[in-house]
Formats: structure tokens, sequence, C-alpha cells
């Protein structure tokens, strides 16, 4: 009996991972046609934005990018993960811009995306130009592989930070900052591989949490002031019956009364 239940758990597993690791075919159409603008001018070989929508809403969000591509006709995105290996990207909004200036999107004959097993193949209309492409993101972690080398920027949501540890992160390290419209940029002049990996934090969360230090330290004041009241007014009340009174030598074996008591 156990050994037929390990038999069909094995089953289910392969199952599981077979499914996991099934190719994705080709993209929606309508996905990849989708509109969307882009910052086309952008100094950086790699540029990322994330996105929030209309309300700060932190369950469906998306990021874009827009990637310099040279000398190269396609593009491999992915998504890294610890425990499953690479998996495929599902990207919407594609677009291509050509070293003219023209902008194409998924309609375009020679712009298009297919989904594999571990890995998104977009295959682009010329081989030097630039790439764009919408893709989902969740919580307040980022991360991304590095698919090309060169410049990178990533564009944090708006009232959002990077920079306080434990409740922050940027990798790889040694990147500079601005902020401009309360939202921060992060950018590195040169990555050659690895990969991009952020936390970050909203503004209104160090508020609320500076908030909760500082009460927790009102109230630790507070405790401590009334500890030392409560001392010194218990050590008053010895005094007060003479449990506190100090003995000298000529009292001790002396007549009359004992100490506090005269």
């Amino acid at each position: 009996m156990k050994r037929r239940v390990l038999i069909i758990c094995g089953l289910g597993l392969l199952v599981f991972l077979a499914g996991c690791s099934a190719g994705g075919g080709e993209i929606s159409q309508d996905e990849l046609a989708e509109d969307a603008e882009y910052d086309w001018d952008t100094n950086a070989t790699t540029t990322y934005t994330l996105i929030t929508g209309e309300t700060f809403s932190l369950s469906s969000p998306e990021y874009s990018a827009v990637i310099e591509l040279t000398n190269q006709s396609t593009l491999e995105v992915y998504r890294e993960s610890t425990f499953r290996g690479d998996s495929s990207l599902s990207i919407e909004a594609l677009q291509f811009r050509f070293t003219n200036g023209t902008v194409v999107n998924a309609t375009h004959a020679n712009l298009t995306a297919v989904e594999g097993s571990d890995a998104t193949e977009i295959q682009v209309p010329a081989s030097n130009g630039t790439v764009a492409f919408r893709a989902g993101r969740s919580g307040r972690s980022w991360s991304t592989p590095v698919y090309v080398e060169g410049s990178h920027e990533v564009t944090l949501p708006n009232a959002t930070r990077v920079g306080i540890p434990l409740l922050s992160r940027g990798d790889p390290g040694g990147y500079g900052s601005t902020v401009e419209d309360n939202r921060m940029t992060l950018y590195w002049d040169e990555i050659e591989d690895g990969s991009i990996d952020i936390r970050f934090y909203l503004l209104r969360d160090l508020y609320i949490f500076g908030g909760i230090i500082g009460v927790s330290l009102l109230l630790g004041a507070a405790g401590i002031a009334y500890y030392v009241r409560q001392i010194r007014a218990a050590k008053k009340k010895r005094e007060d019956v003479g449990l506190d009174v100090e003995v000298d030598d000529d009292d001790v074996g002396g007549d009359g009364p004992p100490p506090g008591m005269r």
C-alpha cells in the first residue's frame, strides 16, 4: 500500500514538473499589439520603469523595459528562480524603434515573440535598434537578468525609495540615484552580466515606522520616570518610619532606645 502511494506521488510530481517546464508557444497577438508609451530618448542602454497604475496598488503592477540592441536580431527574456530555474517571461505591448526613429508595434511582420520552456524569444526587424515591452511583477521586490551589457536605469514607483538597510535593497551595489517628481531612479554606468535585484519601501511606511519608534521611546521614557518616582517615594516612606536611619558606632551597645526611636 505504501509503495503504491509513493508511486502515485512520484507520478504526480513528474506531471507537475512537466507542466512547469512546458513551452508557452506564441503570445496572443492582441497582447503584443497593446498600446503603450515608452521613453525612447533615455540615455541608458537598458531602462526599466516600475509601473503601479492610477491607484497605488502593489497587487497587480507591471514594469516596462526599453533595451538597446546592437548587432542582434533576437533577444531572449526570462525570469530567474532559485527553485524552478529560468522560465519564460510573458510580455505585452511589444514595440521596436529603428535607428532612424521609426517605431513599429507587433503588427509588423518581423516583430514577434514566442514563449519557450525557459525563455521568451523576441525577434526584431533589424539587428540595430531598440526593443520595448511590458511585463508583470509583484510586491515590493523586483528583479531581472541583465540582458545586454551597458548602462542600466531603474525608475521606482511613485513615493517609494531605496537606501535604508533592512527596509530596502539594491543589487548590484555601487549605483547612483536621483529623485524627480517624487520618483527615485537608480542607475549603473556599466553592468556586464548577472542580475538586478531591488526591494523598495513606501515613504508612508517610513513615516509610520518612525512614528512607532517615537511613540515607543516616549512610552519607555515615561515608564522609566514612573519607576524612578516610585523608588523615591518608597525610599522617603522608609525614611519617615525610621527604617533607613544609619547606625553610628557610638549607638551600638550604648544606653537609650534604638536608633530611630529616640
